[in-house]
């Protein structure tokens, strides 16, 4: 291979890198769910895990600012007054300004993040008004959910085997392997939900990333989360408790509708019966199939909603 031709690889293989990086941001983000390569958080669907996302920014940057401050003074130190620069050692005593202000400085560090930190902490934990309250149970290796609030309404939540999902992603459906579920759990957007969440046999743990929601489920007690989704959508979230042999094979999917998507779901769910299932399904499908647009405009004016 000559030198030119070498030289024109080597071209390309840079023009290619730089289109991948042009591309990264697009590749990065995620909706809803984890995307191969990501690096980061995924979108976030929800104010609270937004603010937590800003949190984790800011801390971020103080670290990285600390890190380098202090790597920065050990190179110094080690340029500076190693063996050869200072073959006499050189004595230093008390410096009371320098003193102060290694104690001043990481004090008042430490409060700048702790009054944002406190402030999310107190919006996690201070719980609104339920619009929904869904009772979320831990099983090996399954999820079975009960909507309290509206009788006879609760379904098992079974993995879809991977031929299955493959299947389905041949024939165009959206159907991620090991977090497609058979029956998804349906809220309406912009409402405050709350969720329940125990086990029956061993601890399990609801965790929506998107949702920025983590809890776990103990046998014999209750811990509860919230959330309020302001967009559209599906999200999926795993067991992230060790669990037991089918750990890996216990997701979690949310499925985010609108008002009027929500009750007739809910009217079918309430109907029961056979194939009730099937059925509810169905009405999600439907509402799949609507044009882009109508979905743009309800996400649209949920966030609008949420500012106001």
């Amino acid at each position: 291979m000559t030198v030119s031709n070498r030289l024109s690889n080597l071209a390309a293989g840079v023009a290619a890198a730089a289109l991948t990086l042009a591309a990264a941001p697009a590749a990065f983000a995620a909706f809803g769910r984890a995307e191969n390569y990501q690096l980061g958080f995924q979108d976030s669907a929800t104010d609270l895990f937004t603010d937590v996302q800003w949190f984790h920014n800011i801390v971020l940057w103080v670290m990285v600012a600390v890190t380098v401050f202090v790597m920065a003074l050990l190179l110094y130190v080690m340029i500076k007054f190693n063996d050869k620069a200072n073959p006499t050692p050189q004595y230093f005593h008390h410096n009371t300004t320098l003193e102060i202000l290694w104690t001043v400085i990481p004090i008042l560090i430490l409060v700048g993040i702790s009054v944002p930190s406190f402030r999310l902490l107190y919006s996690q934990y201070t719980f609104p008004k339920p619009d929904v309250t869904i009772k979320a149970t831990g099983v090996q290796w399954y999820w079975t959910y009960d909507y309290p609030d509206t009788k006879g309404v609760g379904f098992d939540s079974y993995m879809i085997k991977d031929e299955d999902t493959a299947a389905m992603r041949a024939k165009g459906i959206d159907a991620p392997r090991t977090l497609t579920v058979d029956n998804e759990i349906v809220v309406p957007v912009n409402k405050v939900v709350h969720v329940l969440i125990t086990a029956k046999d061993v601890i399990h743990n609801w965790n929506v990333p998107s949702f920025g929601v983590k809890s776990d489920a103990v046998p014999g007690r209750v811990t509860a989360t919230w959330f309020k989704a302001n967009r559209a959508g599906i999200y999926y979230g795993v067991c992230s408790e060790l669990c037991g042999a089918n750990h890996a094979y216990m997701p979690i999917a949310v499925r985010v509708v609108s008002d009027d998507v929500y009750a007739k779901w809910l009217d079918i769910r309430k109907t029961g019966g056979k194939g009730v299932d099937d059925k509810a399904r169905a009405v999600i499908q439907a509402s799949l199939a609507a044009p882009a647009a109508n979905v743009a405009a309800l996400n649209k004016g949920a966030t609008e909603a949420v500012k106001q």
